[in-house]
């Protein structure tokens, strides 16, 4: 384990006892949290112990959710916090943040009024760079009057999610392979452009008037400096630390 991973280790106890205080003192009192949506282990400490065992509280203590391998991919609230960066609120069936946004109309919420659920809550999606991302639910049985809430408190708690997910995958040392990225040059990041567009190298070669075996030279070095294996993962990669946009050609 490096010093860093344990160092941050050494932090989350307070961490996590600094993120249920937050929902006991709005009264918001149920957690669940996970700082990779895409990792079927539930967030745990060091020793391998789920947090929703060991700290965080839910309406049922008998129901243990974590071990349903398929609930990141059927909850609204985590469907919600893939599409939007910002912490957002539910309430009566909707979800709500401080600006309109056709993303979270979206979001079938269905789901969770034919469960039963009556309460309210507020989510804190957590992007970081490489496609990881995290998200803290804080969750209350009845109305609470959550907008309310969310507007004195939503950013602060926004803050204390991101410290809590960011400080839970430094300490496992996620994502994996993470390190200082050499600059990409403009050719690079052109050719990345135009990968994700769907271009093939002969399209892109045209586009940017290059040959086909240029246009695969920096693709190949682009992978290399992204970490990368492969095309596939070599967008994603730009994609997720910002060399490829979502408007970009």
């Amino acid at each position: 384990m490096t010093d860093s991973a344990a160092d941050c280790w050494a932090e989350m106890p307070a961490l996590i006892a600094a993120v249920q205080a937050a929902g006991d003192r709005v009264g918001l009192p149920y957690i669940a949290a996970q700082a990779d949506l895409g990792d079927p282990e539930p967030m745990a400490d060091s020793a391998g112990q789920p947090y929703a065992v060991t700290t965080f509280r839910w309406f049922d203590p008998a129901h243990e959710y974590w071990r349903d391998r398929k609930l990141a991919l059927q909850v609204p609230f985590l469907t919600a916090a893939r599409l939007v960066a910002e912490p957002f609120y539910y309430s009566e069936g909707k979800l709500l943040t401080w600006r309109s946004t056709g993303l979270l109309d979206q979001v079938d919420c269905r789901p969770v009024q034919a469960g039963g659920y009556e309460g309210e809550a507020i989510v804190a999606p957590i992007h970081m760079p490489r496609g990881l991302v995290g998200a803290v639910v804080w969750c209350s049985r009845d109305r609470v009057g959550v907008e309310q809430l969310f507007a004195h408190h939503g950013a602060q708690m926004h803050i204390l999610a991101l410290q809590l997910v960011a400080t839970h995958n430094e300490a496992r040392g996620r994502p994996r392979n993470a390190t200082v990225l050499q600059n990409l040059t403009r050719r690079e990041v052109q050719c990345l452009r135009w990968a994700a567009a769907g271009k093939t190298d002969g399209e892109i070669g045209t586009i940017l008037g290059l040959s086909v075996s240029t246009v695969r030279f920096h693709l190949r070095n682009a992978a290399g400096k992204l970490g990368a294996t492969g095309r596939a993962q070599s967008i994603q990669l730009a994609a997720g630390l910002g060399y490829v946009g979502a408007g970009s050609a």
